[in-house]
């Protein structure tokens, strides 16, 4: 079994050597394990100080592309190295690299496709008291929308193993926590959570400027994640909250019309009648977005195997003496997957 930590990076040369010396060199159920470095488009000598490090696999962005893309090349470059089980951990030291035993051991022994690293976020004495409840919140909100028992919803900290690797499809810009995991809950996929360790701080955080703007992107990912997997739930929701709302005014015309003084109260019949309609309308939208979300599984499903397929192709080098694959045929699975 085949292990790559990968490890997002961004002007991380000065702390990286620390981190790296502290990842474990084996595991037990572990065969082989490797190191894969995402450097995020850092303007010091982070690819440098991996490669003399001895890290084996340096992936390189030309400019910033931000957490998520970070995360996602990470987890392509490791599935084409083959890898069983990934881990993802941070460059600033903020986990314990011994942990990685605890996060992994679920994914080992069969019994959770992913696993978590759970800070405690309750009562981490590394968090001031703000934190700590905006995480706590945060976290219950993810765990209903997910339907997972996950206690620390975007801890980074987080073995994956390759077939969940597989199927989920990052789709956020920021950050890949909160989106990864209701993609894992909405399609059955084991999760579960380890309490592990965590350090200090050494710098400000680099994935937002303030905990106004992470609310924010974190709210919108979290309701783009939620609103993809649960399309008809969504909008057939809002659509009858548009349709209750306009049979009000308009009993409340019925009511004045019945008294014998209706000409005076038309406009709630106006208003009542606009909002019936916007709540059809949204009724309908919401059938449209189910029907697109059936799409968007059968081509994840077709993305799933045409990925397998390639792999196969790649491992077998491209023929054997039953089966030839021409170049032209591995370049068109490619373009398809």
């Amino acid at each position: 079994m085949k292990l790559i930590i990968q490890i997002p990076c961004l002007n991380e040369a000065e702390v990286l050597p620390e981190t790296l010396a502290k990842l474990p060199r084996s595991l037990p159920g572990v065969d082989t394990i490797e190191y894969c470095i995402i450097d995020d488009g850092s303007s010091d000598d982070t690819s440098g100080v991996a490669r003399r490090w001895g890290v084996h696999h340096v992936v390189r962005h030309r400019g910033n592309r931000g957490l998520a893309e970070a995360f996602r090349s990470g987890i392509d470059k490791c599935l084409s190295e083959g890898a069983d089980i990934i881990v993802n951990t941070d460059a600033d030291g903020q986990y314990e690299g011994a942990d990685i035993a605890k996060i992994v051991a679920p994914v080992v022994a069969g019994e959770a496709d992913i696993c978590i690293g759970d800070r405690s976020v309750g009562n981490n004495a590394h968090f001031g008291p703000f934190k700590r409840l905006l995480q706590r919140l945060g976290s219950y909100v993810v765990r209903t929308l997910s339907a997972t028992e996950i206690t620390d919803a975007v801890s980074g900290f987080r073995a994956i193993s390759r077939d969940a690797a597989q199927r989920i499809n990052i789709t956020t810009d920021f950050s890949y926590t909160t989106d990864m995991l209701i993609q894992a809950g909405r399609k059955r996929l084991s999760i579960t959570s380890v309490p592990v360790r965590t350090h200090a701080a050494t710098r400000p955080s680099r994935l937002f400027k303030s905990i106004p703007r992470f609310i924010q992107q974190t709210g919108v990912t979290i309701l783009r994640a939620y609103t993809t997997f649960n399309a008809l739930r969504v909008f057939v929701g809002l659509g009858a909250l548009a349709t209750v709302l306009g049979l009000m005014p308009i009993a409340r015309f019925l009511w004045f019309f019945a008294n014998g003084d209706g000409d005076g109260h038309i406009q709630s019949l106006v208003i009542g009648g606009a909002l019936l309609i916007i709540g059809v309308l949204v009724s309908v939208l919401g059938i449209l977005a189910d029907l697109i979300a059936t799409n968007r599984k059968l081509l994840e499903a077709n993305m799933l195997k045409l990925r397998r397929i390639e792999e196969r192709l790649d491992h077998s080098g491209g023929a054997s003496e039953d089966h030839s694959v021409s170049t032209a045929d591995r370049r068109q699975v490619r373009r398809r997957a």
